[in-house]
């Protein structure tokens, strides 16, 4: 009977996609994602960033079509961590212009920009390689309402102007 070969195959799972954020930092994500959903925030999303920044575990984007709604957001993800999971943010910054406030709980990172931001910043372009974290029903249904809000504004606006978009009265 001739000896096995053996051969030196590839794992089927990509393990660049394993999620290696621990437990309390995926409770943290959860939580902030379902308070951001429950304030209405716009395309919701988190990523394990745990492989490739030693600083922290996970990112969770969301954005908002306001500056007022932004510090909404910020002040509900911020309150209802505290309240449920006792934590707390090491920093807290972007405030002032609230177009792009961030919240280090040192295990995530939040990051709630104004819609403006989040396209001209793109962050999930810089992090499309880490694993997606499973988010809470609710701020799955987020994805896309920017786009969608986008759409009624605009269409909103060209009613308003006569049917034109270029300013240019008719």
């Amino acid at each position: 009977m001739a000896g096995r070969e053996i051969l030196d195959v590839a794992p089927t799972v990509d393990e660049s996609l394993l999620v290696t954020a621990t437990d309390r930092s995926i409770q943290l994500v959860n939580a902030a994602a379902q308070a951001a959903a429950d304030r209405l925030a716009h395309d919701i999303i988190a990523y394990d960033v745990s492989d490739v920044l030693s600083i922290t575990d996970a990112f969770v984007l969301a954005s908002a079509p306001n500056d007022r709604q932004v510090k909404s957001i910020v002040d509900e993800i911020e309150e209802r961590l505290q309240k449920e999971l006792g934590a707390k943010p090491v920093r807290r910054e972007g405030d002032r212009d609230a177009r792009w406030i961030l919240l280090d709980y040192v295990d995530i990172v939040v990051h709630v920009q104004h819609s403006e931001e989040r396209v001209f910043y793109a962050l999930e372009r810089l992090w499309k390689d880490c694993p997606e974290l499973d988010l809470p029903e609710d701020a799955v249904k987020t994805r896309g309402k920017a786009a969608e809000h986008a759409g009624v504004a605009g269409a909103a606006g060209a009613a308003g102007s006569g049917g034109t978009t270029d300013g240019e009265l008719r």
